[in-house]
Order: structure tokens, then sequence, then C-alpha cells
């Protein structure tokens, strides 16, 4: 204590002397420091628990739910310090409560977390957060409101505006978020970094130790009352409610925009920290472009290209096919980019004084709690496919500058009848497509409407309530008229959305995944007959890798006993209709949803007509393969998709030794990895060439496709046996398996990015 006063002592004298150079300087660097801490330990936290569900893009979304959650404690934590202790006595409390974190270091999973309850991802999840990293989460969490209020009370010269501290705050998260994927996941195993985010976190408690030494010794030792602010600009009033909803509201929306865009991109691609951490990336670029007095870009050039970016986006929905969805992903980068901009630069210009500073952050993360929990937790159960997407880019129109000036009631009555009128119009378009007295395709005609209402919306620049009603108008256009999102049967779970719908033709019935083809059962032949029993088709057709697999497997098992067949991934149970009599076959699937699908005849069918009471164990595939005995499996298909994304924790060196310790010694492993962004041949070979005495082959069915009949697929073969792969080899379209650049794939470390960049390399 002797040494902490005469160092208070030392400050306070250089205060006297007005020396208060290093003051922003070290509050910047503590507020950089603690921001890459708090979201770098993110990623590499969510990448620890995503092998446990699957490696579902849910976790992610509700991983972000459960953080911003926690930020907000952190936030209520830091007002109630801010108000009821005495500044001087701030510091050591803080302190107390960094020290009591440090008992959970270094991060990791807790035994007791080792396999969650079928059914029960979410609650699961949220616990295993809790226990695992809650506390020193909390802990950094409320450094940035907290270390403001203790700069505002130095008196330094901007110590009346303190916000621009929250722009180098954001520019830590921002450094931590793009190090993750590019310097830290490719270099790093998951073990280490926990040790590094330790060491990082004693680092970051002396630096907060020092800023709270300026602070007091600013105050004077002994002195309870703080030093005088400059005078500020800002209004010191006490906020009204409708000030605090405002808060709230502005950033309700783009967090849950946030959770939103990140499951889109993440269910197509793969669920995984590169991909993760892109668009929280951009979501933190936001406020250090827009929390200054001069933004980086004008407000006016947001302003003018949010309403374009979203009508594109509601566009792209409205059509059909991959091109579509490609051209919404696009336009939706930047609808997300320019509508969080929006939305946090009016944020900045409703900021308080510097004494509601701490309530002020305290709003703005209640809304980001409640934005991410609509996106993460509450939107799967109401909407049936990923409706919250647009429907926040629309309710970000609301939050333009002159949403709420008052208009006279002949303007009111104008945009009612307009709104009204508009949602008749469309109902009645439905209602003559439906009975068939409409001859205009469902696509052109969602598209038609869309551009004039979307047109509508671009031309009333000058009025934002107009273009919030046209661009609400615009939205309900792809909810009430057919529309790719919207067509069919749709399910949603934890793991994805799944739409069963029939082709135009309705010959073939498909099940979608997200934007992936996943299944196919042809009803109607091309000449019109119906098929009695319905024939494996896309990947799984009967002269695919997959299903000659079998036919390797049988030919080498031919006279010991019948053979034993594992299949990971249902999907709509097509596999099942390449067994044969005799035969045993079990499969393993994570969705329930995914299971009644496959299971209900009306829909799918495969099983009701081929095995109808198939074998299927429910759980991730590597939980539920570890309880089964050695060499139970002669043959076994890892075929786990979600969306295009692979669960990368079924592609690492300790997933691939499962595997072969489940098959016999003449056993063969198929790893199915057709991608559409990823080079997983790559990853697959590597693995493989990583573990003692394998042989393996690539199989590339690359054949003319027949429509769904028969789809072009990737499957990499391994087993101990040279005699089985010399049989694989014989067959038409498999080649030896060539070495890999990649480093092999562990638990412990995994790199999308250079998987990714492979496959475009090539």
């Amino acid at each position: 204590m002797e040494y902490v006063a005469g160092q208070i002592e030392r400050l306070r004298q250089s205060w006297v002397a007005g020396d208060t150079r290093l003051v922003p300087w070290t509050f910047t660097a503590t507020l950089f420091v603690s921001a890459l801490l708090l979201f770098s330990v993110q990623p590499m936290f969510a990448k620890m628990v995503l092998p446990k569900l699957g490696g579902s893009p849910s976790v992610w979304a509700v991983s972000m739910c459960f953080f911003q959650a926690v930020l907000l404690a952190g936030y209520c934590y830091a007002h109630l310090l801010n108000r009821y202790l005495p500044p001087r006595l701030i510091p050591f409390a803080h302190m107390a409560v960094l020290a009591l974190a440090m008992l959970a270091l270094p991060i990791g999973l807790s035994e007791s977390r080792a396999e969650p309850p079928a059914g029960e991802a979410y609650g699961w999840l949220i616990v295993t957060l809790a226990l695992g990293v809650g506390l020193p989460f909390f802990a950094v969490s409320a450094n940035a409101p907290l270390l403001q209020s203790w700069f505002a009370r130095t008196g330094h010269p901007h110590a009346g505006d303190p916000y621009f501290l929250y722009g180098a705050s954001n520019l830590g998260s921002l450094v931590a978020l793009l190090a993750y994927p590019a310097v830290i996941e490719p270099f790093s195993g998951l073990a280490h970094q926990a040790a590094l985010w330790a060491a990082g976190f004693l680092a970051l408690a002396a630096m907060i130790a020092l800023c709270g030494t300026m602070m007091i010794a600013a105050i004077g030792i002994g002195n309870r009352a703080t030093v005088s602010a400059p005078a500020s600009h800002l209004d010191a009033r006490r906020p009204t409610m409708a000030q605090r909803a405002g808060w709230v509201a502005l950033a309700f929306v783009p967090s849950g925009l946030l959770v939103a865009f990140s499951g889109y991109v993440t269910t197509d691609i793969a669920s995984a920290p590169f991909l993760w951490v892109v668009p929280l990336a951009m979501f933190l670029a936001t406020f250090i472009l827009v929390f200054r007095d001069a933004p980086y870009i004008p407000h006016r050039w947001m302003l003018m290209l949010q309403p374009i970016s979203t009508i594109l986006v509601l566009l792209g929905i409205s059509m059909t096919g991959n091109r579509a969805w490609q051209i919404a992903a696009l336009a939706g980068t930047v609808a997300f980019f320019v509508a969080t901009m929006v939305c946090h630069r009016e944020l900045f210009d409703r900021r308080p004084a510097s004494r509601h500073l701490t309530e002020f952050y305290l709003w703005m993360s209640l809304g980001g709690v409640l934005g991410g929990m609509f996106a993460a937790l509450l939107a799967p159960q109401i909407f049936s496919t990923i409706w919250e997407y647009p429907l926040l880019l629309v309710l970000a129109m609301a939050c333009r500058p002159g949403i709420t000036a008052r208009i006279s009631r002949a303007e009111a009555g104008e945009l009612i009848r307009i709104a009204v009128i508009a949602v008749a119009a469309l109902v009645l378009l439905e209602y003559l497509q439906g009975r068939g007295l409409l001859m205009v395709p469902n696509s052109m005609l969602s598209v038609l409407t869309l551009l004039g209402f979307g047109s509508l919306c671009l031309l009333q620049r000058d009025n934002a309530l107009r273009q919030f009603v046209y661009a609400a108008t615009t939205g309900l256009t792809i909810v009430i008229l057919p529309s790719q999102m919207s067509r069919g049967d749709a399910e949603r779970s934890f793991f994805g959305t799944h739409r069963v719908i029939m082709t135009s033709d309705a010959k073939v019935r498909l099940l979608i995944h997200g934007t992936t083809l996943h299944g196919a059962e042809r009803l109607i032949a091309e000449d019109g007959s119906p098929i009695v029993r319905p024939v494996p088709m896309t990947y799984y057709h009967p002269q695919s890798p997959m299903a000659l697999g079998a036919e390797v497997v049988r030919t080498s098992k031919a006279s010991s006993g019948p053979v034993r067949i594992g299949i990971v991934g249902l999907g709509s149970g097509a596999m099942a209709c390449n067994s044969r009599s005799g035969e045993h076959w079990r499969f393993y699937e994570i969705d329930p949803v995914v299971v009644r699908i496959a299971r209900d005849a009306k829909r799918f069918r495969y099983l009701s007509a081929c095995q109808p009471d198939a074998d299927i164990v429910l759980g991730d595939a590597r939980l539920t393969l570890a309880k089964e005995t050695t060499a139970a499996l002669d043959y076994l298909v890892i075929d786990a998709f979600s969306s295009n994304a692979v669960p990368v924790h079924l592609l690492t060196v300790e997933a691939l030794n499962l595997y072969l310790d489940k098959l016999s010694p003449e056993g063969l492993l198929a790893l199915h990895v057709s991608n559409r962004h990823l080079d997983l041949i790559s990853v697959a070979t590597s693995v493989a060439g990583a573990v003692p005495g394998l042989h393996s082959a690539v199989a590339v069915d690359s054949q003319a496709a027949t429509g769904f009949d028969r789809s072009t697929s990737q499957v990499v073969l391994v087993s101990r046996s040279p005699a089985v792969i010399a049989r694989v080899l014989a067959l038409p379209f498999a080649r030896p398996a060539r070495p890999s650049v990649l480093s092999p794939w562990t638990d412990d470390y995994s790199d999308i990015l250079s998987t990714l960049w492979q496959n475009y390399a090539h």
C-alpha cells in the first residue's frame, strides 16, 4: 500500500504541474488491450465448444447472444460502481473482481460438460459458456464504460467528451477479430491460445491498476470530490425515457442484423471462426468510423445507399436459384454494413454528457442483447426460415433521421391508404395465383411487385417515413407472394432451416438445407408414369462413389457374415435404398427435424419403402460413434452437412482415429467432401496421411449429371487394408490420393482460411 500511495502522490504532483500528456495514451492503450482480449476469447471459446454440437452455425449465434448478455451485465456493474461508490474506491472494487476472475483461468471446457443431452442444445450451450468463460468475460466487459468514466474524472482537456476512447476500444476489438483467423488460429492450438489469453489478462489487470491510480491522483488522496470536467457541448440533462428507448432501438436493430447475417454466411460455407469474425469485424468497424465528431464516411452517403442495398437484398431473396442467393448475400453484406453505419451514427448523435456515459452504454448494451436474443433465440421459434434477416433490414430504415418528424393528418392518411391498398393487392394477387386465374410465374410476379414498391421507396429520398413505408411493403412482398424462401414445407431447428419443396413440373420432391440440396426423390418418371419404389438420387444414386463403396465392402466380406454399415447424416434417407436384405444399417443424425422429415412417408419414401424400421441414433456423430464397440462396422460413410458447410470436428485426426477404431480390419471409410467453397479433398487426404498404416483413394463422380437423378460428388475413401483400396481403385472414377500441402486438422487446430484459398487457387 505504501508503494501505491507513493505512486499516486507522484502522479498527483504531475497533475499539479499540469503534466497530463500520458493520461490519454495510457487509457487508450488499456482500452485497446481490454478489447483485444474481449473479442479474441469469443471465437476461441466458441471453437472449443463447437465439436460438442455438431459444428452447427447456431453455436456462434447463441454464443454471440450470451456474450452480449454478459456485456450488458458488465455495463450494468460499471454503471452501479460509478453511481454508488466514491470514485477513489472504484478501482479497488474492480481490481477485486479481476482477481476473482483469475481463478477461472486458463479458459477451457469443464469435464462436466462432456456431452449435451439430445434436444437441449440451447440451454446446454448457455450453461457451458457461463461455466467456461462467464466470469473472465464479465470482468473484462466492464472496462469500456468504466475506464471512460475514470478518464472523465481526470480533468484532462478532452475529458468532457470521452467518447473518442470508444473508438480505441473498438479498434482493439477489430484487430483481435482480424488477427484470430489470419494469425492466431493457423499457427496456434486452442490450449496455447488459452495460455496466451491468461497472460494477457494479467497484463491488462496491471494496466487497469495504473489507470485507476491516475484517476485517484487527479482527484486527490482523501478527497471524495471529482475533478471538474471541462465544459461540454453535450446535453447534461437527465435522459428521458424517450431518449433511453431510442438508444435501445438504435442498438437493437444492428445487433439483431449481426446475428442474422452471420447465421446466413456460416450456414452456407462453414461454421468456423474465420467466417464468424467477418460480420462482427464489420460491425465493430462502424463504431470506429462513426463514433467521432466527423465520420470517416459521410453520413449522407450511407443514407443514400441504405434503401438501394435493402431493395437489392429483398429482390435477391425473392428470386430462385443459387445465383439469386449469391446476389442476396453480396447485396446483404453491403446492406448490413450500411444499416449498421446509419444506426450507430444516430446513436453517436444522441449521446449524452459524460456524467451519463455509463447509463448511455448500459441502455445501448440492453438494446444489443435484445437484438441478439431476437435473432438467435426467438426468431428460430417463430419463423420457419430466416425472415429475421430481411425484417431487420427493413426496420433499419426506421432508424433514419427524420423518421419521427411530425406529419400532417392528410399525409398520414395517404400513407395508411397506400399501405392498406398495397397489402390488399398482394393478397388478391396471391389468391388469383393460387386459383390458377393469374398465369404469371411466381418468381416474375414477386420481382415485378418488388420493383414497383422498391422504385417508390428510392424516389422518396427526402422523406424518411415514406421510404420506410414503401420498404416495409416491399419486405411484405416476399412474405405474402411465393418465393425462394417461402415455397414449400419449411421447418427450422438449432441446426438449420429445412424446406421440402416440389420442382415446377411436380415430378421431383427436394430437401433443401439452408441453400443446398440435401436430398431428392422422383415421384413421376420422365415418361409420366408414377414411381412405385423410390430410387436413390443426387449424390446417392446406385452408381455413386458412396453406393459403390458398399459394393466393395460386400465383395471383401463375401463369405464372412452380413455387412454392417453406418451412415453419418440421414438427409432424406436416400442411402437406405442402396441396402440389401440381411445387412445391418445404422444411421447417425444430430437433428431431430431431419429424422422426422425422413420418416414421414408423405415427404420422402426412402425409409418407409426400404428400411421402415431404420436404426437411427440421435446425437453428434463423434459422441454417438464413441459409444459403439470396436470393429462394429464394415463400412462407415461420413456425410454430415450443415447447408454447404461440413462440421470441422468430423475431419480431424482424432475423428479419423475414432472412425478407424469402429471399423473392422477390412473395413472402408468414405468421407463425402463435396463443397462449393472449400478444398476438403486436400484436408481429408492430409488427415489420412497423418495416421500411419492407412491407404486412401479419391473418387470424383464427374459423369454428366441428369437433372436431380445424378449429382457429381467427391469422396475420399480410406482403409487399413491395401486390398480394399485396390478394389476401390478399380472403380472408373477413382484415383490414388496425392499428398496434400495442407497441415492436418486436429481437435486443437484447424485452418479454414487456407482451405478456402486452396479451393479457389485451383
